[in-house]
């Protein structure tokens, strides 16, 4: 994979008023049952490594405060890139209470 098709995708859930609850980034190497899971429910099962939606889903320890998404990805060479969630992470953010999704 080329320097510029690489990506760094870094999701960031608030709360109401704004505050950051957790930050999730995705990964080329890292697998986890949450995101298989969805990844079954939407028909994709081989959508196994970790997204920055799922990451930061599971990292927030304040899940029920959870209002809204904010995913970011950006190619290796600093450039903006379109960041709206697949389906399997739109899965797993409807499994919450978050409200809003605002992407790049």
């Amino acid at each position: 994979m080329s320097q510029r098709q690489r990506q760094d995708m870094t999701a960031v859930i608030y709360d109401k008023r704004g505050r950051v609850l957790s930050i999730g980034k995705n990964s080329y190497v890292k697998t986890s049952t949450h995101m298989a899971h969805h990844a079954r429910l939407v028909g994709e099962p081989s959508k196994i490594y970790l997204h920055a939606e799922v990451a930061a889903i599971l990292k927030c320890k304040e899940l029920d405060r959870a209002y809204r998404i904010k995913v970011f990805r950006f190619y290796k060479d600093g450039s903006e890139a379109n960041a709206a969630p697949c389906a399997v992470c739109r899965s797993a953010i409807a499994a919450t209470n978050i409200r809003l999704i605002e992407h790049t």
